[in-house]
């Protein structure tokens, strides 16, 4: 064990005094490695930033949430339109019924959205999201309110004119004043402001969650017409009571609506899942598509190294027979071209681990990133690993040279 571990410092003081005699010579070679690790880190950042960026939207959409919609979300199959078209709207109504027919769920809100304008003063925001709610809709969209707070199930039946604001509205429209108590104008009608909610960021990086105003549903259908586009939301106690759930939810619209038994459903059930499945299968095409271009990367990088492991080999084989003749063991030799392998692969690493830092930030700018210490161990382990697959063959052609033949070499 002793001279092993002797073995192993001679060796690494060896190869980096190799290195830093042929100092060219190892950055040219060591530059297949940067590149190869930087393509495999960044694909790692923008998975790992992407899988961070997903749960996030999915934690944000409720997977104890089921919702009921006349509109399936178009997820693989065929997707039929023209029957689609011609169901029965949802009915804000529907979220009573559901709620006494599905004794499972701990909360039923209906909701429906529109866009439009909100002004305050001489400050406008538009194309704002304005969302008409029953008040139990901040549980079952998982809505915390930063400032103030939300309106209550009283205010909703009468109708109140009162608006909860999302933060980047509330921030557009008020700057630097207190929204709460302040007066928005929404379609020419005066809203109270009685709270603002945290922010939530984007909803798979396509809708700006804080761009939007919160109003009750009754109040709603005083400015705008709520007759079509109303969607049901039934939550669940957690995520594994909806399997169960979903089938009680079917029941109970199926009753709700009056079909018969032979009759197909009018209405569509959406769950978080569904986003899940699809995104599975998309991410194991984008997966395969950056191993395999960053095992290419790798494996040029590898036989980089290989190569110019020979060439050294070569021009010591003299000192490969001094070190034989005066007692040294095939194994140190091996260990010792292993050794240097695996130093070329490691400074190639942490080099391009460094320079991953950097397309890492760049990438964030214009996509989603996330660098985390696994990856930068991960980038360790892969260079250990190609030092020694690629540093193999020639350590083993080093430890198995004649003594007597390499003396000789001129």
């Amino acid at each position: 064990m002793y001279r092993l571990f002797i073995s192993l410092s001679e060796g690494t003081r060896i190869a980096f005094s190799a290195l830093w005699a042929n100092k060219m010579r190892a950055m040219l070679t060591t530059t297949c490695i940067v590149i190869g690790i930087v393509s495999v880190t960044a694909m790692n950042t923008i998975t790992d930033g992407v899988d961070r960026f997903f749960d996030d939207s999915m934690d944000m959409l409720g997977r104890n949430v089921v919702y009921v919609d006349k509109w399936p979300w178009g997820f693989g199959g065929e997707y039929r339109w023209w029957e689609y078209r011609n169901r029965r709207e949802m009915e804000v109504g529907y979220a009573e019924r559901l709620r006494d027919l599905v004794p499972a769920a701990t909360e039923v809100s209906a909701s429906v959205s529109r866009s439009g304008t909100i002004r305050y003063s001489d400050r406008t925001v538009e194309s704002a999201g304005l969302n008409g709610v029953t008040s139990a809709y901040f549980q079952t969209a998982g809505l915390n309110i930063e400032d103030g707070r939300a309106f209550s199930e009283p205010e909703e039946h009468r109708g109140a004119r009162i608006v909860v604001l999302g933060s980047s509205v509330a921030d557009a429209l008020f700057q630097d004043e207190d929204p709460l108590g302040k007066q928005v104008r929404i379609r020419g009608q005066r809203f109270t402001v009685i709270g603002v909610l945290e922010s939530m960021g984007s909803f798979l990086g396509l809708e700006d969650m804080d761009n939007q105003a919160i109003l009750p549903i009754t109040a709603m259908a005083s400015i705008f017409d709520i007759r079509w586009n109303v969607r049901l939301s039934v939550q669940f106690a957690d995520e594994n009571m909806i399997a169960d759930g979903e089938y009680e939810v079917i029941g109970a619209m199926r009753q709700i609506r009056g079909l018969d038994p032979m009759d197909d459903d009018d209405f569509a059930i959406n769950k978080a899942s569904l986003f899940e499945e699809e995104f599975r299968s998309m991410k194991m095409v984008i997966y395969g598509i950056g191993i395999f271009l960053t095992g290419l990367a790798l494996f040029v990088g590898g036989i980089g190294v290989m190569n110019i492991m020979f060439v050294s080999v070569k021009e010591r084989t003299k000192e490969i027979g001094i070190r034989k003749a005066v007692g040294a063991k095939s194994w140190e030799i091996r260990l010792q071209f292993l050794m240097e392998s695996i130093v070329i692969c490691m400074v190639g690493g942490l080099i391009g681990v460094v320079l991953s830092a950097g397309v890492t930030y760049i990438i964030n700018q214009f996509f989603i990133a996330y660098m985390d210490w696994t990856t930068v161990v991960n980038a360790i382990i892969i260079c250990t690993v190609v030092g020694l697959l690629f540093g193999y063959l020639p350590s083993n052609r080093a430890a198995n040279a004649d003594p007597i033949e390499s003396l000789r070499y001129e």
